[in-house]
């Protein structure tokens, strides 16, 4: 692994290095037979043009993705509705003068390189701390061809990143997310946690922790609404 900065995209108030795996993608991973993964008649709405994109990335997570442990076999038939689909429209919820996002735990991209393919004119740092899932995201990244993208490994604790949003999705319970997501987000920076039919019940768990990091605006927002069945429910909040 190379020690490298931070994109310049990012703000960067400190001297601290990030560490990026440069090494990780492998073209002789890619599968010889590749099973489509055929999307239901909403998505080329939701999608627009990074439909084709998204393609490509479902079956990446139907092949390599189950193969590795990053998505369960179970999974499969609803990616696109429970994964894809649920993690697309959040990019309605990021402002236009928004430029750089960092995917908090990315996994197995979700919702990041998600919304890489929706957002292109954002720069998108995937931040995941476990090698394996690393070499997985920088595969990806290469074979869609995002130049938008960085896969860092690393720590949201540890990392010099201060972005504009964060993402995160399945990480942690909100009140351990929101002490990770207020290290990577610059002062007035947006925190976007997809949380599902939990997300009001962490929200209210999550209020002192909230209030001792300085978070405002917290609440319970819904993404897609009349575009996706159910909607994506997302807790919100803002940095201090």
């Amino acid at each position: 692994m190379t020690p490298v900065r931070a994109s310049n995209d990012f703000d960067d108030s400190s001297s601290v290095s990030i560490t990026v795996d440069t090494d990780f993608a492998d073209d002789s991973a890619a599968e010889k037979t590749v099973p489509d993964v055929p999307p239901p008649p909403g998505a080329a709405a939701v999608f627009g043009p990074a439909l084709d994109g998204a393609r490509a990335f479902a079956r990446m997570l139907a092949t390599r993705g189950v193969e590795r442990g990053l998505i369960g076999p179970h999974e499969v038939p609803r990616l696109w509705d429970r994964h894809l689909l649920n993690c697309a429209v959040v990019a309605d919820l990021i402002d236009s003068r928004c430029r750089t996002l960092v995917d908090i735990g990315s996994g197995a991209g979700l919702p990041g390189l998600v919304l890489a393919l929706m957002r292109p004119e954002l720069s998108v740092a995937l931040l995941e701390p476990m090698e394996r899932r690393c070499r997985f995201l920088s595969e990806c990244v290469a074979e869609l061809g995002l130049a938008n993208v960085s896969v860092l490994r690393g720590r949201a604790e540890e990392t010099a990143l201060r972005a504009d949003v964060a993402t995160a999705r399945a990480v942690a319970p909100l009140d351990r997310l929101a002490e990770m997501a207020v290290h990577v987000v610059r002062p007035g920076g947006m925190v976007l946690a997809i949380k599902g039919r939990t997300a009001a019940d962490e929200l209210k768990k999550a209020r002192p922790v909230l209030r001792r990091i300085g978070a405002r605006g917290a609440q319970v927002v819904c993404a897609g609404d009349g575009k996706v069945d159910p909607a994506t429910t997302v807790v919100r909040f803002f940095a201090r």
